[in-house]
């Protein structure tokens, strides 16, 4: 007997399964993100020979949209599924002009920056599945359905399938309910699931799977060991690392299962906080980029969609690096980004990133100046998060000076690795004065990972986090109080080893 007249995903996986156990939210939780982190790198290699430019898939999500690598984003169509007390296809009709075709609408965009392949439909305040978070991927070459549900007495379960059959009825499920809401759409939505024929999966698809998954559940397991170390000394390590978490009680003489079972409340409750946030806030963001498809609007408009999408992305950014940073300090479901860390070109990362450092200075009434050598070496690190990293730590270092200061972002190689300097010059109204660092700004601690500023009131990850979440991507970053320069930030990446051997040549 289904909750509603229409079976959630979860009902239906239910059915198809011999037993699906319930589990406390947090395992429910590191189960889902260690699968969709699995999927992710599937659809990455089953995708690789493809061209950016051709759709090669479908995902329908809720309550957001799951996956963030470009070139997924570019090479998915994707739908998502909301439970709001109002319809937002009321804001944003999918019937377009005539003189428009409705597929090019769909897969139209204004610029490079407005995503190509986003959609937003919503669910009836009364439909259970509002309580579900889940994915279904179509493609050539696999059908994938998993969700993670929330029951009323608080316990959360979390289950997948490859079975064409499971997965065609999630699908007749939520095409059900696209019926209800949009009548007109689900012809059109309909049509871009049959065009990926139902195959039957092949085994090579899901042991694929399967060896990724364990990959991503054994990092997590030699996190959790490096993290806990050998000995007084690491011990001590992990002290600095984790300031507020005893791994003392982690110890081989104390059950590890009784230090998982307690995760710190403050992290439990950053990371509920963060994904409250920035759900409400991704569905803002592709209901306004939809808008700015159409072709009728005004051009103040289109400006001011466009203030709302870069406010609505930089916050999205905001919660993710703290909702990386909670993750990063529960040693049970801690999942290192070493294991991503890849050559890259940091020319490429700065010639995006500096125009937006540029603007978060401006915005304060300061200046900014990088200066770069004439040839940046390549690194090693994560490309999409050391780009979120980096213009964190600069948003947040704008916030602490005066108005009216100018920054010094510096790189210079230094030995086996690239030093990144940003250092603050205060302005003297007096030129026969040297300039003088103003008052440091006041920082309360806030839980375990935050820090408050009352001048400002903002709320930012202290730097011990903020450390953090650099030796995550490789780096090091490294905080010093100079007299009359203030407070000097120098992060540090790894050079790739061939070109430490052409630096070792050259010098």
């Amino acid at each position: 007997m289904y909750e509603w007249i229409l079976p959630s995903l979860s009902e239906i996986l239910a059915e198809n399964q011999s037993s699906v156990a319930e589990c406390s939210p947090a395992k429910a939780d590191r189960q889902w993100r260690v699968s969709l982190a699995a999927t992710e790198h599937l659809l990455l290699n089953t995708l690789a020979g493809g061209s950016r430019n051709i759709t090669q898939g479908l995902v329908l999500a809720a309550p957001a949209p799951l996956f963030s690598q470009p070139k997924l984003t570019q090479s998915l169509q994707t739908v998502t599924f909301t439970a709001k007390p109002f319809n937002p296809l009321a804001l944003m009709p999918f019937q377009m002009p005539d003189a428009m075709p409705a597929a090019d609408y769909i897969n139209a965009s204004v610029n490079e920056e407005i995503a190509p392949h986003e959609s937003v439909l919503p669910l009836l305040p009364a439909d259970p599945l509002g309580a579900e978070q889940f994915c279904l991927v179509f493609t050539d070459k696999f059908r994938l359905v998993l969700v993670l549900a929330t029951h009323k007495n608080g316990k959360k379960t979390f289950s997948f399938s490859f079975e064409l059959e499971v997965v065609q009825q999630a699908w007749r499920s939520l095409g059900a309910r696209v019926m209800l809401a949009n009548p007109e759409f689900f012809a059109r939505l309909d049509a871009l699931v049959q065009q990926y024929s139902p195959v039957a999966p092949d085994c090579r698809v899901v042991l694929e799977f399967s060896q990724l998954l364990l990959q991503e559940l054994t990092e997590v397991e030699e996190t959790r060991d490096s993290l806990l170390g050998t000995g007084e000394e690491a011990l001590e390590q992990g002290s600095r690392v984790f300031p507020n978490t005893s791994l003392r009680e982690a110890a081989p003489t104390t059950s590890l299962s009784t230090s998982a079972q307690s995760p710190n409340p403050d992290v439990e409750l950053l990371q509920a906080f963060a994904h409250e946030v920035r759900t409400p806030l991704t569905t803002i963001r592709t209901m306004t980029r939809l808008l700015l498809k159409r072709r009728d609007l005004d051009g103040s408009v289109i400006n001011r969609l466009k203030i709302i999408d870069h406010e609505c992305t930089e916050q999205i950014d905001r919660m993710e690096l703290l909702f990386k940073a909670a993750e990063l300090e529960t040693t049970a479901s801690a999942k290192s980004s070493k294991t991503q860390l890849t050559p890259m070109s940091l020319d490429q990362v700065l010639q995006q990133s500096i125009p937006r450092w540029e603007q978060a200075a401006h915005r304060r009434n300061l200046t900014l100046n990088v200066i770069l050598p004439q040839q940046l070496p390549t690194v090693v690190s994560n490309p999409t998060m050391l780009d979120q990293v980096l213009s964190g730590l600069i948003e947040n270092f704008t916030r602490s000076l005066p108005a009216g200061s100018h920054i010094q972002v510096q790189v210079i190689p230094a030995g086996d690795q690239l030093k990144l300097q940003l250092s603050p010059q205060f302005r003297c109204k007096d030129s026969n004065k040297a300039a003088t660092p103003g008052t440091p700004p006041i920082r309360k601690a806030l839980g375990q990972l935050l820090m408050f500023q009352p001048e400002t009131g903002t709320i930012s990850l202290n730097i011990a986090a903020t450390k953090h979440l650099f030796q995550a991507i490789g780096g090091k970053l490294i905080v010093r109080q100079r007299p009359h320069y203030g407070e000097v930030l120098t992060i540090f990446l790894p050079l790739e080893v061939s070109n430490k051997h052409k630096s070792g040549t050259k010098s």
